[in-house]
């Protein structure tokens, strides 16, 4: 069964999370300089078979777009004009980098460590990923 990968893209870092082939459990894969992420997924798509792709939307509490809303607008863009064959889910990302952060506290990660603003990209994608498996359960 191919994967599922989740992407929470960023201006400057691009976290990405991945499942397993059984599509059941969300893991980290990496954190990426943003520029370098088309050629990192022409890379992993070419190693792994991959059904679909998870893009962070990200929304004010209202619901509105934020502000960050166009970049990511951009990217979708450019992913879907380099990958016109796979499947792209848009999903809300609110609240994920507070989970991230969190969740970093939780498992007893230093002061120091949790100030990894890459590490909190890549918990962030995969809480995206593991929210959407969920769902997708249910």
């Amino acid at each position: 069964m191919p994967r599922i990968l989740a992407i929470d893209y960023g201006q400057k870092r691009t976290g990405i999370a991945v499942t397993d082939e059984m599509q059941i459990i969300a893991s980290g894969l990496t954190t990426i300089p943003s520029a370098t992420a088309i050629a990192f997924l022409k890379d992993y798509f070419c190693k792994e078979k991959v059904e679909a792709v998870l893009i962070g939307e990200p929304k004010q509490m209202n619901g509105e777009p934020s502000e960050s809303a166009s970049i990511i607008k951009g990217f979708v863009t450019h992913f879907t004009n380099h990958f016109p064959e796979m499947k792209v889910i848009r999903v809300d990302e609110r609240f994920t980098s507070k989970l991230a952060f969190q969740s970093m506290i939780d498992s007893g990660l230093s002061k120091k460590q949790r100030q990894n603003k890459a590490l909190i990209d890549e918990i962030s994608a995969t809480i995206m990923l593991q929210d959407y498996l969920t769902r997708k359960i249910f």
